[in-house]
């Protein structure tokens, strides 16, 4: 099967919400692009309204409160907003590495591999009783006899060390207080479906990933949960191979990429899109393939792309960025195209509705 890349791309802004814009929930979008970065609350809320049809300000932090997403270290280290019936799946990959049994943590942290199964638990127990910002649960901790040597980690940089711990599913990210980070038991969220076997997760995460980014390369796949999450290339060349007749090649533009073969026909039949979206920076559109993407990251605008820029993208393709400053909108329109004015307004009309 061969298509162009107009037709690829108007594909996938229909996979992420975009082209229709969607009416599913937003524990549904996040759970349909996989993961929503959440170091910029004001981005990650924006990447999520600008996918649904009929949303209001807010309604990112009440799905966090409620469970019906949750808020986890995953892709690059980073802090991420996660599906709580899928994030398992990512999650999963994210510890395969077992970076907390390496010598150099060991040594570090006081903690061999099996003085982990104890700190896990003491973790959930000390969440017990609800949440705790990182000093509390440093100081419920650190009271116990077998981690006091951690006291100077609590003091300083504890993020390392906790980030396991949300790999593992013991806990996650519970809503700030008092400004302060703040942690609760994840196997109390009612919509948790907890952390798969690792070589269901594989394929899984692979699928997702095709069903919502493709069509899409090895490299493609490698470049999200290989270096996105450690998970390993060996692996996933296994994962990969395993997936057998799940995949259909497709010829697009003269690149071999790969959709599922569930979705073969709808990518087939794929119109190419001129709608235009502006979508924050960091966006897992462009995040998704990653910026060194050139059908959707053009190479002149990566520096931009990289430096957390508002995207204005047009048929999938970034062609300027936007910034908003006491309620004016300036967009640098960066593409040699002619700059589709009207749409541009739409669009802001839309977001701002």
């Amino acid at each position: 099967m061969t298509v162009t890349w107009a037709q690829a791309l108007a594909w996938r802004l229909d996979r992420h919400l975009l082209d229709p814009v969607g009416s599913v929930s937003v524990g549904e979008v996040v759970g349909r692009l996989g993961a929503v970065l959440a170091m910029d609350e004001s981005l990650a809320e924006l990447a999520v309204r600008a996918r649904r049809t009929d949303s209001e300000a807010g309604e990112l932090a009440a799905a966090f409160a409620d469970g019906s997403v949750i808020k986890a270290f995953a892709f690059r280290g980073s802090m991420h907003y996660l599906s709580p019936e899928d994030g398992g799946v990512y999650l999963a990959l994210r510890a395969a590495g077992r970076q907390w049994e390496l010598p150099s943590w060991v040594e570090h942290y006081g903690l061999t591999a099996e003085d982990w199964v104890g700190f896990r638990a003491a973790v959930r127990e000390s969440l017990s009783d609800g949440p705790l910002t990182v000093d509390e649960l440093g100081a419920a901790l650190t009271g116990r006899r077998a981690y006091r040597h951690l006291e100077p980690v609590f003091a300083g940089d504890p993020w390392t060390l906790l980030k396991p711990l949300t790999w593992q599913g013991d806990m996650s990210f519970a809503p700030s207080r008092d400004g302060k980070a703040t942690f609760q038991r994840l196997d109390r969220n009612p919509h948790w479906r907890g952390i798969p076997d690792l070589d269901d997760a594989g394929p899984r995460a692979i699928a997702a990933y095709l069903r919502t980014y493709g069509p899409a390369t090895f490299d493609h796949v490698e470049y999200w949960l290989g270096q996105g999450l450690s998970a390993g290339r060996k692996r996933l060349v296994a994962w990969w191979a395993a997936m057998g007749d799940r995949l259909a090649e497709v010829d697009v533009g003269g690149t071999t990429a790969y959709v599922l073969a569930e979705d073969a026909d709808s990518l087939a039949e794929a119109a190419p899109s001129d709608a235009v979206r502006l979508l924050p920076g960091h966006d897992q559109w462009v995040m998704g393939p990653g910026t060194k993407d050139e059908h959707v990251t053009p190479p002149a605008l990566r520096d931009l792309v990289t430096r957390k820029a508002n995207l204005v993208v047009r048929g999938g393709v970034v062609c300027g960025t936007w910034t908003r400053r006491k309620g004016d909108l300036t967009v640098t329109w960066l593409d040699d195209s002619p700059r589709p004015d009207d749409a541009i307004a739409a669009e802001a009309a839309r977001l701002s509705s």
